[in-house]
C-alpha cells in the first residue's frame, strides 16, 4: 500500500501523555494529555481518568496540567478559572489556586489559594495541606503578610526590574530565569482556617518533599553565595512543626529520594570516581538515619532515551510489594526493572523502545506511558503477576495513519575498542538503484541516548528522502559507568566513534551519496557540531544547535558551568585553561569549511546564546556561509517544548538549509 508522506506541520496534531498516578485504593488512575493549539500558540493540558477498563477526559479547559488524588475519587489541581485569578495573573501577583474534582460528577470547586507558586501538593488528612512553595529570600514571610505589605513589595519588585543584583551562583536556571535569591520552601495549610506556616527555614531552599507515615520527609541545605551539586540534608518534619535531621552527609549527591514503606530509598553518590554523571548508587534509609548501601548499581535508574515528542513528566519509581520499581535505560531502550531488598535486580518489561513514567498498584498493575513499536506515546498497563501487556489509549493512531514510519535498522561496529550501536532509517519509496542525501544526528547530554523510538525530525527527513542515522557514541547513556565516561576526553573518542560509524554506513549503504551528507546534534550534539565543522570537510553542512563553543567562556555564564566544566574537562579556568581551550570547538574555528546553520534561543542559560554567536562570528569572518537563528523568549528546550510556532520555524530553518546545500549536489 502507497505511503502518504509525513508534512513538517504534522508534529502539531501529536499528543503527549504525562504523568500517570493510581488513586490511593489503586482501582482507578489519572493522567494528564497535552496538545498543541496552533493558533494560541500554546499547549493545552487536561485530565484524563482510566477506570481500569476505559478512558475519559475529565477537564476541558486546557490548563490542568498539575494534579494530585485527594482520596479515592477527588482529585486536587492547580488552574486559573475564575475572572478573579485571570486578573491576578495579569497583573502579575503570585498566587496558586487549587480546585477539587470529584470523578463521579459535578464542576470543580476551588479547594484552597496560595499567595505564592506552588511546585508540589501532599495532601496530609482532611484538615492540613502541605506543599512546596517559592518565595523571595528578600520577603521570606511574604505570606503572612496582609495585602497591603504584599502590595508594596511587589511594587518594588516591578521598580527593580529594569536590573538584577547578584551575589549567588547559579544566578540563573534554564528555564527558570533568574533565580538569585529565589527558593523554595515546604509550607502547612490549615484548610479550615487557612493560616499558612513555612516548615522549612527561610534560608534553605528543599529539593523535593513526600508523606511518610505521619511526617513529611524533605531534603533541603541552607543556601550558599556558590550551591555545590554535592552534599545533602534529609528531614523529618511532624505536622506539629516539630523538625528532625535524618541524614546528611557532605559529599553525596542527591539522584532521588524515595518512599520504600517505613523506609526510604535513596539514589546517591559522591562521584568520585567517574563525576557528577556517575551513576547512582542505591541505599536503604530508615527514618532513624541508618543508611545500608544496597546496590553498587553500574547503571542508570531513569530514562534517558531522546524524542522531540513528549511533552510533561512522571515517576520513574515506584516502592510496592517490598520491591522497588523503577526504569532503567539500556544501550537504546528505557525496560522497566524490579530492584529486591537483597539488593538484586530483575528486569520485568524490556520493549524495544522507551518506557516514560510508570506508576504501581498494591495488585501490581503497571499504568506507564510509553513509545513502543516506533508509535507515539500512550498509556499501557503491564500485568506484573500474569506478565501481559495491554494499550489502554489510541490517541495518536489517527495523526500517523497510511504515514510512512521508517523502522530503525540497527548497526553495530567497533571503533575505539567499543562496541558502538546506532540505527538507520531509510528514506520514503526507497530505490536500492538510486542515490539519496544523509543526514547524521547527534543526541545531546552527553549522558543521553538513542533509540528505536518515534522522532519527528529524523522521520520528516525521510520521508523527504533522506536517510538518516544515528548512534550512541563513548559518553552516551545506556551502559555503565566506564562507557559513560569522557571526561577529558571531549572531541577525542567520541568524535572519532562518530566519524568511524559514519565510514560504516556508508560503506553498508552505497546508495549514500557521500558528497551529500548534513549533519545536525543540540546541546552536546551543538558541541559536537561545531567540533566536527573544525576537524573535518565531509559534510556539505551541518545545523549546530544550543552549542557549545568555548568551555573558557561556558565556565561563568552556565547555569551548570562552574561544576560541569571542571568535572567534564578535568580542568579549571585557574590552573589548566589551556586544556580547557584545547577542548574547545573555537579554537579550531580557522579550519571551518563548511557552512553552518547556527539555531539558539536568548533565554537558554544552560548552553548561552554567546556560545552559538561566538562560532557563527567566526564562520562570516572568514567568509564561510553561516545563518544564525535566534529565537527571544525561547530557553534550551526549544525543540521539545518551545512555543509551537517556534518548533514549526526552527525545523524548517534546519530543512531548508539542508535542502539548499545537499540537493544542489544532485545529479
Amino acid at each position: 500500500m502507497e505511503t502518504k508522506q509525513l508534512q513538517l506541520e504534522d508534529f502539531l496534531k501529536y499528543k503527549s501523555l504525562s504523568s500517570p498516578l493510581w488513586a490511593p485504593g489503586g482501582e482507578r488512575a489519572a493522567f494528564v494529555v497535552t496538545e498543541m493549539n496552533a493558533d494560541e500558540n500554546s499547549y493545552e493540558s487536561r485530565l484524563y481518568l482510566y477506570d481500569g477498563t476505559q478512558t475519559k477526559q475529565l477537564t476541558a479547559i486546557g490548563k490542568e496540567g498539575s494534579f494530585t488524588w485527594l482520596d479515592d475519587h477527588r482529585l486536587l489541581f492547580s488552574a486559573v478559572r475564575s475572572a478573579r485569578e485571570e486578573k491576578m495573573q495579569k497583573d502579575e501577583i503570585p498566587f496558586t489556586s487549587l480546585y477539587c474534582l470529584d470523578i463521579h460528577g459535578g464542576e470543580a470547586l476551588p479547594f484552597a489559594t496560595f499567595p505564592f507558586p506552588v511546585t508540589s501538593v501532599i495532601p496530609m488528612d482532611e484538615d492540613h495541606l502541605c506543599v512546596l512553595g517559592l518565595f523571595d529570600k528578600n520577603c521570606p514571610d511574604y505570606y503572612a503578610k496582609d495585602d497591603e505589605a504584599r502590595s508594596e513589595f511587589l511594587k518594588k519588585q516591578k521598580e527593580d526590574r529594569d536590573y538584577e543584583v547578584l551575589d549567588e551562583v547559579p544566578f540563573w536556571f534554564n528555564g527558570r530565569g533568574f533565580v538569585n535569591g529565589k527558593r523554595t520552601g515546604l509550607f502547612s495549610m490549615n484548610l479550615k482556617s487557612g493560616e499558612i506556616e513555612r516548615l522549612s527555614p527561610q534560608d534553605t531552599s528543599v529539593s523535593l518533599a513526600f508523606r511518610l507515615g505521619d511526617e513529611v520527609i524533605w531534603e533541603g541545605r541552607p543556601c550558599q553565595p556558590k550551591q555545590s551539586w554535592h552534599g545533602l540534608t534529609i528531614h523529618a518534619t511532624s505536622m506539629q512543626g516539630k523538625t528532625r535531621v535524618i541524614f546528611s552527609d557532605d559529599d553525596l549527591m542527591l539522584s532521588d529520594l524515595l518512599e520504600a514503606g517505613d523506609d526510604m530509598i535513596l539514589l546517591a553518590t559522591d562521584g568520585k570516581k567517574y563525576g557528577m554523571n556517575e551513576n547512582a548508587k542505591v541505599y536503604c534509609l530508615t527514618r532513624d538515619g541508618q543508611l545500608t548501601l544496597l546496590r553498587d548499581e553500574v547503571y542508570n535508574m531513569y530514562g534517558s532515551v531522546g524524542s522531540d515528542c513528549r511533552y510533561g513528566g512522571g515517576q520513574q519509581a515506584r516502592w510496592q510489594h517490598g520491591v522497588l520499581y523503577h526504569l532503567t535505560t539500556r544501550e537504546g531502550d528505557c525496560d522497566l526493572y524490579t530492584l529486591h531488598p537483597d539488593g538484586t535486580s530483575t528486569p520485568l518489561l524490556e520493549p524495544a523502545g522507551s518506557i516514560d513514567c510508570i506508576d504501581v498498584n498494591a495488585a501490581g498493575r503497571v499504568l506507564m506511558v510509553a513509545m513502543l513499536d516506533m508509535k507515539l506515546q500512550e498509556l499501557y498497563e503491564y500485568d506484573a503477576g500474569r506478565g501481559t501487556l495491554q494499550q489502554i489509549t489510541h490517541l495518536n493512531d489517527e495523526v500517523l495513519k497510511d504515514i510512512y514510519v521508517a523502522s530503525p535498522e540497527e548497526i553495530t561496529l567497533t571503533s575505539c575498542n567499543e562496541e558502538i550501536r546506532g540505527w538507520i532509517l531509510k528514506p520514503r519509496n526507497y530505490d536500492p538503484e538510486k542515490t539519496y542525501p544523509a543526514v547524521l544526528d547527534i543526541h545531546g547530554g552527553p549522558k543521553t541516548v538513542y533509540g528505536p523510538v518515534f522522532y519527528h525530525e529524523m522521520q520528516l527527513w525521510a520521508n523527504m528522502g533522506y536517510f538518516v542515522f544515528y548512534c550512541n557514541p563513548k559518553g552516551s547513556d545506556g551502559r555503565d559507568n566506564e562507557f559513560m565516561d569522557i571526561r577529558g576526553k571531549y572531541g577525542t573518542v567520541d568524535y572519532q566513534n562518530l566519524m568511524d560509524f559514519t565510514d560504516e554506513v556508508l560503506r553498508r549503504y552505497p546508495q549514500i551519496d557521500p558528497s551529500r551528507l548534513c549533519e545536525t546534534g543540540g546541546s552536546y550534539g551543538g558541541f559536537m557540531t561545531n567540533w566536527i565543522i573544525g576537524h573535518t570537510d565531509r559534510f556539505c553542512c551541518t545545523a549546530s544547535q544550543r552549542s557549545i563553543a568555548n568551555w573558557l567562556g561556558f565556565y561563568g555564564t552556565s547555569d551548570i558551568g562552574l561544576e560541569f566544566v571542571e568535572d567534564q574537562n578535568l580542568a579549571n579556568i585557574y590552573d589548566h585553561p589551556e586544556k580547557l581551550w584545547e577542548h574547545s570547538p573555537l579554537k579550531y574555528a580557522g579550519s571551518v569549511k563548511t557552512p553552518t546553520l547556527f539555531i539558539h534561543s536568548d533565554q537558554d542559560y544552560r548552553c548561552p546564546l554567546p556560545e552559538g554567536l561566538q562560532m557563527y562570528a567566526s564562520l562570516l569572518d572568514r567568509g564561510i556561509p553561516a545563518r544564525l537563528c535566534l529565537f527571544h523568549g525561547e530557553n534550551h528546550e526549544l525543540s521539545r517544548s518551545g512555543k509551537p510556532k517556534h518548533r514549526v520555524r526552527r525545523l524548517k530553518e534546519i530543512t531548508d538549509w539542508f535542502e539548499k546545500y545537499s540537493r544542489k549536489k544532485e545529479a
